[in-house]
């Protein structure tokens, strides 16, 4: 194709002839919303009666891409047109009245560049062809909204906003809102807003809040708007995290430290136990000789001067000689065996040193049983008195009735039973 338009070129230049030529289109742009159709008028003006070789519509050099042909007419012959615009393009065209206009239909962003009319006459020399631009329209879309730096006090940071599409390009603007939405001046000073960028300088907690951004072209607007929440340098949330991450450890790590103590206290109470009776049980095994003893059913608990000894009931009718008694020498062998479990208990705890803390609760429990240990020696001292008071009133008892009942001689008369005084006086029928 582009060597048919340089033969009808060099062909124009060869045929002879004076005239001139005039191509013109009336505006400079024109605009179109995205889809639309619109049709690009292009008229010429000539001296010459004789038809136009050469007329078309093209795309100049521009953005470094080569010129593109869009449709092209050639002198009664045929019609040619651009793969990449086929089905999109035609012609309104009207030679006598010299009208070649350039029919654009569903216009789309690519369409957003610099259109050429080109007229070509034999023997004419003139302006031969002209230019025009096409605006697409497109309405701004969605901005979005981001910032640019650490939201944390005395920092400077940056708002931005940016549409992807909008044709032409839309212009930003901003609106600031407090934390209660109440509208509020941006300060100048600390603000500038370029090219969708909002920037603050120095930023306190007074500058939270909420920031709208706006994108709006002739087409229309769109909005997107940003929450800002200044928090001081410590407060992040990666420190946030930090913390609580912290303190989870923290937590995990003394629960198993409690756990291992219990776990430890428990085994060395069981081992102290398999070794030997503790301390303190010794001590209730193991009493003075005047402490108090625990009694078994249907028995008596007598104490003497000099020893201890344990009636059942079924002795108590028996003569005092035939009372047992608790000797002294089997206390003695129990407390020779007692102070040999001590000798090993004091052997034990030299190894145990270490385990003194769990010794020290145990202490604690030892001094309650030694309480409840007092309280029923108090109780025993209580029961020896009234044993005592007892036995004292049977013996003055048994004296009294001995003395009253054995030393006084038995009168018989008493056998007898007494006569009413008024009874009659016995008959004797003899």
């Amino acid at each position: 194709m582009e060597g048919k338009i340089l033969t009808l070129t060099l062909l124009s230049v060869v045929l002879t002839g004076i005239g001139a030529i005039i191509v013109d289109i009336p505006q400079p742009m024109y605009e179109v919303a995205r889809g639309k159709n619109i049709t690009l008028p292009c008229t010429y003006t000539t001296t010459k009666t004789n038809k136009p070789v050469l007329m078309a519509w093209s795309l100049p050099e521009q953005d470094g891409a080569d010129e593109i042909e869009i449709i092209t007419y050639y002198s009664d012959v045929n019609i040619d047109t651009s793969p990449q615009y086929q089905g999109r393009v035609s012609l309104d065209m009207d030679i006598p009245s010299r009208r070649f206009n350039l029919q654009l239909s569903s216009v789309t962003l690519d369409d957003n560049k610099i259109f050429k009319c080109r007229v070509q006459i034999p023997s004419d020399t003139g302006k031969q062809s002209d230019t025009t631009r096409l605006v697409v329209l497109v309405a701004p879309s969605t901005p979005e909204c981001g910032i640019q730096g650490k939201a944390e006090y005395g920092q400077n940071i940056n708002l931005t906003c940016a549409s992807r599409e909008g044709s032409p390009p839309p212009t930003y603007s901003w609106a600031a809102f407090d934390v209660l939405n109440k509208p509020r001046i941006l300060d100048p000073k600390t603000s500038n807003v370029n090219g969708g960028i909002l920037s603050l300088y120095n930023i306190s907690s007074d500058t939270s809040g909420f920031f709208n951004c706006t994108s709006t072209n002739k087409i229309g607007s769109a909005m997107c708007t940003i929450k800002l929440a200044v928090m001081p340098p410590s407060m992040n949330i990666g420190s946030t995290a930090g913390i609580v991450a912290g303190v989870a450890v923290a937590l995990l790590l003394f629960g198993i430290v409690v756990y291992c103590c219990c776990c430890r206290r428990k085994k060395n109470k069981e081992e102290d136990y398999a070794m030997g009776v503790p301390d303190e049980e010794s001590h209730d095994k193991a009493l003075p000789i005047n402490a108090e003893r625990p009694h078994a059913e249907g028995q008596e608990e007598i104490h003497s001067s000099d020893n201890s000894y344990v009636k059942s009931s079924a002795d108590r009718n028996e003569k005092p000689s035939g009372r047992v008694y608790d000797k002294p020498s089997d206390y003695d062998d129990r407390r020779s065996d007692y102070d040999d479990r001590r000798s090993d208990y004091d052997d034990r705890r030299s190894d145990y040193d270490d385990r003194r803390s769990d010794y020290d609760d145990r202490r604690s429990d030892y001094d309650d049983r030694r309480s409840d240990y007092s309280d029923r020696r108090d109780k025993y001292t209580d029961r020896r008195e009234r044993y005592d008071d007892e036995r004292r009133y049977n013996d003055n008892r048994n004296r009294r009735y001995e003395d009253d009942r054995y030393d006084e001689p038995y009168d018989r008369s008493h056998d007898k039973p007494l006569v009413p005084s008024n009874k009659p006086p016995r008959r004797n029928y003899d």
